[in-house]
């Protein structure tokens, strides 16, 4: 049975509350610094500059609330809901996982475990100006629990250019290591929660702004990002770009029983974010294909 409270985890721990989970725009506790080596799976939080909404070119943009965004935030109000009947069926040759943010706060990776997930993406970023306060929890947790795992970023690109929060990302919990365990890097791209579907831009400039992002995380990672976008979002922006499918991961979301219609040239997704609410903490997901070849991707 699927749960229908976003935040809840499979042990019904409580959510956190409003004030957790609405942390003020003007501080953060705390922010993380990139993991690099395959020795070193742990991701230690440092004391960072108090975030910002983006400097003087901002002024005429929304205030932020980053703690709300993430990945598939903005799904389920444009897009709606289906049933998922039939989706559990898949479990024999696709593989249960799922994606936080800082709305699950600290996570019972443990029972998360215990009740089937075998992978996480974790919100690391937004824009250049957002960590998530919880990733040290939800990202060492998740890798000490036995999960496989990758950090992903919330796209904002009518804030700054996709280099500069590619930058941002890999250097604030975005890196890889070639240890089996960790998945590329992802970007989440999708409807604007600030306004303007498509941030302003249109689809060649969409398009530039994806190209800059994932060329930046390339060279400094090593691994093109996994993208996580739905069908509908990436037809109306980018003008349904062909260009990504042989070099970056699909990773769709579409909440129903099937992925239906790929955005051009994917001809299959590796990851598919089926619904917002189940099993797990945030969001349900499965990876297109047994264990052994999670494994693979995270290797490389």
């Amino acid at each position: 049975m699927l749960s229908t409270s976003r935040s809840a985890g499979p042990t019904g721990t409580a959510a956190p509350s409003k004030s957790r989970r609405l942390p003020l725009l003007g501080a953060l506790a705390a922010a993380v610094a990139l993991v690099t080596g395959v020795t070193a799976p742990a991701y230690a939080a440092e004391p960072a500059p108090a975030p910002t909404t983006g400097g003087q070119a901002d002024r005429h943009l929304p205030a932020l609330h980053p703690e709300l965004d993430f990945a598939g935030s903005t799904v389920a109000a444009n897009e709606g809901r289906a049933s998922t009947a039939g989706v559990a069926a898949l479990a024999a040759t696709q593989t249960p996982g799922l994606d936080v943010s800082s709305y699950q706060g600290n996570v019972n990776w443990a029972s998360v475990k215990a009740n089937g997930a075998r992978f996480g993406y974790v919100k690391a970023t937004e824009g250049t100006t957002y960590t998530n306060p919880y990733f040290a929890q939800q990202y060492n947790g998740s890798y000490s629990a036995g999960l496989i795992r990758g950090a992903y970023h919330f796209a904002l690109p009518d804030r700054s250019s996709g280099s500069a929060q590619a930058t941002w990302f890999v250097n604030h919990g975005g890196g890889w290591s070639r240890d089996g365990r960790t998945l590329p890097p992802a970007l989440d791209i999708e409807y604007n929660p600030y306004g303007a579907t498509c941030y302003g831009l249109g689809q060649s400039a969409m398009v530039s702004w994806i190209r800059s992002f994932s060329d930046t995380v390339h060279a400094r990672t090593g691994r093109y990002p996994t993208i996580y976008t739905t069908t509908n979002w990436w037809s109306q922006c980018t003008g349904n770009n062909g260009g990504f499918g042989t070099t970056n991961p699909l990773w769709l979301a579409r909440y129903g029983s099937t992925v239906g219609t790929l955005p051009n040239g994917w001809g299959y997704q590796t990851f598919w974010q089926y619904a917002d609410s189940g099993t797990f903490p945030g969001d349900q997901n499965l990876f297109n294909g047994a264990y052994d070849r999670l494994q693979a991707l995270a290797n490389g």
